[in-house]
């Protein structure tokens, strides 16, 4: 059973989610990631703390991060949960289409420094049901967010055994919430629809409140969105297997591309 990682009313509250999709058959992930957990944040060109964090990670500078905090509201205006996103064009954000329930009326984007940001609108895939197929939603702006936008990884199929890095607002280890954390995994499965991560000593594990956030690679020297984090396998976040939707499946690109042109890509 799939657990969901959205933060429901700021309290850990997960939905279970159904399969995505065969994946890959996994491989043993390797004793040691090519980077250390300690330099994850380089992938958001952020500064690192020495704070333990994700699930064994780091705590990130939100200063420049292209990372956000998604605050979702009710229809009282009241706080119904909150998310991560990433910034993938000027007015836009990528994150998970659990994210975005219809019983979402607002959503405001936390940037980690100064006021809140008002969204626009937001849509989740249309064919997004329940798991992690098609787990991934757009969230337009109306100005431009003064961060720098994120590639998506379309020129190529992300890689089994693959380094990459694991970043959003959710719970770590202690169970604080609200914090950007990044860290560090090897890709152990890839499908059309997802790609999959597992939780070692030597990696890190996405939980509540990462959903949305972005699984980068490394590609022509740039770190780009490879999948969207959607779900792990177990409620617990110290063990387990973690889902991510895949990017650069036809029908997941063409919704982005469809609503988001300017959209960076790699």
């Amino acid at each position: 059973m799939r657990q969901r990682l959205l933060v429901i009313a700021m309290l850990l509250a997960s939905a279970c989610g159904g399969g995505g999709g065969s994946s890959s058959t996994p491989s043993t992930p390797s004793p040691t990631p090519t980077i250390p957990i300690s330099a994850a944040c380089g992938a958001l060109g952020s500064t690192v703390s020495s704070s333990t964090a994700i699930v064994n990670g780091s705590e990130c500078s939100v200063a420049n991060s292209s990372v956000v905090l998604l605050n979702m509201k009710d229809r009282d205006g009241l706080q119904a949960g909150s998310c991560t996103g990433t910034v993938i064009a000027p007015r836009a954000i990528l994150t998970a289409a659990h994210c975005l329930p219809s019983t979402t009326a607002t959503i405001r984007v936390f940037l980690g420094v100064g006021p809140e940001l008002d969204a626009l609108s937001f849509t989740p895939h249309p064919s997004y049901g329940s798991g992690t197929s098609f787990d991934v939603g757009i969230v337009l702006m109306r100005d431009d967010i003064p961060r720098t936008a994120v590639p998506l990884l379309l020129s190529r199929d992300a890689r089994v055994g693959e380094t990459a890095v694991l970043t959003g607002w959710g719970k770590d280890a202690a169970g604080i919430t609200s914090t950007l954390r990044a860290g560090v995994a090897t890709i152990t499965g890839v499908s059309s629809l997802t790609l999959q991560t597992a939780f070692t000593s030597n990696f890190s594990s996405v939980c509540q409140g990462d959903s949305g956030g972005p699984i980068l690679v490394q590609e022509g020297g740039a770190w780009a969105i490879a999948g969207v984090i959607s779900a792990n396998s177990t409620l617990a976040c110290s063990f387990g297997d973690n889902f991510y939707a895949n990017v650069r499946n036809s029908s997941i690109s063409g919704f982005i591309l469809d609503r988001v042109p300017d959209a960076a890509r790699r």
